[in-house]
């Protein structure tokens, strides 16, 4: 048994499954089944076992299945490190946000960082490095709560803060005493942001150090594109960026100063190539490349790699990096979840395991479990 696996999930009244349940021995667990069929939402409500919103960003009244709307519900049995927990978090129907309860009493989101760090690999993020800079970041900021839970806290008070500084540019605010306070906290919360991010990509190299071949390494850089300010890991010097930066912002009635406009650069080691300029296959070995990473690193820092969450991953490999991919999750100790739309995609996992059916008729997703 990995000492981070789920021994049992629940849904209930989540995305297409009105119930499923599945009694689980720590093996990864494969699901198969056609396009459409409820895969990704069981990977989804795993994702809802770490603080934020889950693999697909969606607000809570958006999980509940219709058309009953009548609220959902995620329950788990996890062992995390020695220690058994019960894990829920549910919605009311109409509710803005998602409750939590570990062991039997109210918790707060952060709190699940404690017991379970969650990775995934969504298709959403194939075009992540020829799309927009937001799409990085969050990338990036996902890896950074998975080593430390905080930085979640970080992100927010920031970025509140963010928002009132914002509400005063548009406004033409110049009284520079209602700046001085926003900024001040900006500038400490956002120097704490930096400072994580740049943990992350120190840690995430050390661990490509120790990468399968089959996957390429990546060399990572953030990229702070704020030159009013050359520390941006010091709050005392992004707090007197923001204030000497107070006449631009207002021309453009946002803050353009802070780790709210950073940019992660990825570069394929081996071929000494950008991301952006990698082929399709390319950068999606690099992906996996980062988030096999992770889950080293985090098996160094946490004692215990990652719950895995690889959505449509093996459909995008060849038949090599398919099974050096298996053969990684299993020398990781890892309990990875992965979804395909055959159960061809994962016969080289055989009993090494548990396989999942999918299926979906009228609307209602529902699960059996196969023996290969």
């Amino acid at each position: 048994m990995p000492a981070l696996a789920l021994n049992s999930l629940s849904l209930s009244h989540f995305r297409s499954h009105r119930r499923a349940e599945l009694e689980l021995d720590g093996r990864p667990v494969a699901l198969w089944g056609p396009n459409g069929a409820g895969k990704t939402n069981i990977l989804e409500a795993v994702s809802l076992l770490s603080p934020g919103r889950g693999i697909r960003r969606a607000a809570a009244d958006e999980l509940a299945r219709m058309p009953e709307a009548v609220g959902w519900k995620v329950r788990a049995e996890i062992a995390s490190l020695g220690h058994a927990h019960d894990i829920e978090t549910w919605a009311e129907p109409g509710a803005t946000g998602r409750n939590v309860r570990i062991d039997g009493k109210a918790a707060a989101q952060v709190a699940l960082g404690r017991l379970a760090r969650v990775v995934w690999l969504v298709p959403a993020m194939d075009r992540l490095w020829i799309e927009g800079a937001e799409g990085r970041r969050r990338f990036l900021d996902r890896i950074v709560l998975s080593f430390e839970p905080s930085h979640g806290e970080a992100v927010l008070a920031y970025e509140k803060a963010m928002r009132e500084r914002n509400r005063l540019l548009k406004d033409m605010v110049r009284d520079p005493h209602w700046y001085s306070a926003l900024e001040a906290r900006m500038g400490e919360e956002g120097a704490r942001i930096h400072r994580n991010r740049e943990d992350a990509l120190i840690r995430l190299a050390a661990a490509q150090e120790r990468a399968n071949e089959a996957f390429p390494a990546a060399a990572l850089t953030l990229i702070n594109p704020s030159p009013a300010c050359d520390a941006p890991g010091e709050a005392e010097a992004l707090t007197q960026a923001l204030a000497m930066g107070r006449a631009r912002d207002l021309a453009a009635t946002r803050t353009l100063t802070g780790p709210h406009r950073a940019d992660l650069a990825a570069t394929y080691i081996a071929k000494n190539t950008p991301a952006r300029l990698c082929s399709t296959g390319e950068q999606k070995a690099l992906l996996l490349s980062l988030i096999l990473a992770n889950a080293r690193a985090l098996a160094d820092d946490f004692g215990s790699p990652p719950l895995l969450l690889l959505d449509e991953v093996a459909a995008h490999l060849d038949a090599h990096r398919r099974k050096a991919l298996y053969d990684e999750i299993l020398r990781l100790g890892a309990q990875a979840w992965m979804s395909g739309t055959g159960a061809e995609l994962f016969g080289e996992l055989g009993t090494r395991a548990a396989h999942y059916e999918v299926t979906e008729e009228g609307g209602l997703s529902s699960l059996r479990e196969v023996t290969p």
